[in-house]
């Protein structure tokens, strides 16, 4: 099989021996993989895949048709739709899936959407509703809401009728967030004066944390997720301590396989009747196949894209 694959700091378009399903798994030939944020720093070599995981094929999500099926696995059968969270070798030809993590893929997506579906609507969906807490009614504030997570994340919020705030830096991509439903839609250092909010779901990194204190309501949760604009910061834990806040963090790609599986099977029930109803879709900036690999991971870390890039197989 072709794979994109990890060459001294860079993206390769490589073969690679094709993987085969062991038991509980499924064989599942690729048709569209999404580009992740963990993705651009495992290839930096700053986030190494976990054991058991291809080291040099990044990707962790796909969409496409199941092949084989190991022993003891019977939810899908060959032929079947099926996307999936993965931990890492979604962006080849042909992955292995665990059958408790796949979910199927609805009839309203096509196989570019779905590739870009897995990990961000799965990770924005724990994020807010398994950690948060997120109510109906509650205002939600989305830093960097124009990425992948950021689109889900205030897609979510307004279908579980949240009043939603999100900061986007560049305007053009301001304006399609606000596109996706009832969204104040702000530039960065909008957002202390547009407050207070019951969460915040922090994807900057810790340049925010500050000004988060200073903008969350009492008893307010801060989830971060990201940290692309820094890791450390100073705060006075006095503000924290005055709104009975709470800050937490959280990833997906190291859980074991119980607690994927759960967030997969919420996903499936929640989310996904979403994109049947009409209130969730995948805005895409740009579709490369397999062999552009390069050029998608360039496209990717150029910024100023709103929604997903994905690989096409």
């Amino acid at each position: 099989m072709r794979a994109a694959t990890i060459v001294d700091g860079r993206i390769e378009v490589a073969d690679r021996p094709d993987p085969e399903p062991q038991d509980g798994q499924l064989l599942v030939r690729v048709r569209a993989a999404g580009l992740n944020g963990a993705d651009i720093l495992q290839v930096a070599g700053h986030y190494p895949a976990p054991p058991g995981v291809p080291a040099d094929i990044p990707g962790l999500e796909l969409a496409g048709e199941v092949v084989a099926c190991g022993r003891r696995a019977e939810r899908f059968e060959p032929g079947d739709r099926v996307m999936a969270l993965v931990a890492g070798g979604g962006q080849a030809e042909l992955a292995v899936v665990h059958e408790r993590t796949a979910m199927p893929v609805p009839e309203e997506l096509d196989w570019t959407a779905a590739g870009g579906v897995p990990e961000v609507f799965t990770t924005a969906h724990d994020a807010l509703f398994t950690q948060a807490g997120l109510t109906v009614g509650e205002r939600l504030l989305v830093h960097g809401a124009a990425g992948g997570v950021g689109m889900a994340a205030v897609q979510l919020g307004v279908m579980a009728g949240a009043r939603v705030t999100a900061t986007v830096r560049d305007e053009h991509a301001r304006e399609q967030v606000a596109a996706l439903g009832t969204v104040h839609a702000i530039a960065p250092d909008e957002f202390v004066a547009a407050g207070e909010y019951d969460v915040i779901l922090e994807l900057v990194g810790a340049i925010n944390l500050s000004d988060n204190l200073d903008a969350l309501a009492v008893g307010g949760r801060i989830c971060t997720i990201g940290v692309g604009a820094g890791a450390k910061a100073e705060i006075d834990l006095r503000k924290l301590m005055a709104k009975r806040g709470r800050i937490h963090g959280s990833t997906l790609r190291t859980r074991p396989i119980e607690e994927k599986a759960i967030a997969a099977r919420l996903v499936e029930k929640m989310v996904l009747p979403g994109f049947a109803s009409g209130d969730l879709s995948v805005p895409v900036t740009a579709a490369f196949p397999l062999g552009d690999a390069p050029a998608a991971y360039e496209r990717f870390s150029a910024g100023k894209k709103f929604g997903k890039v994905v690989l096409e197989m």
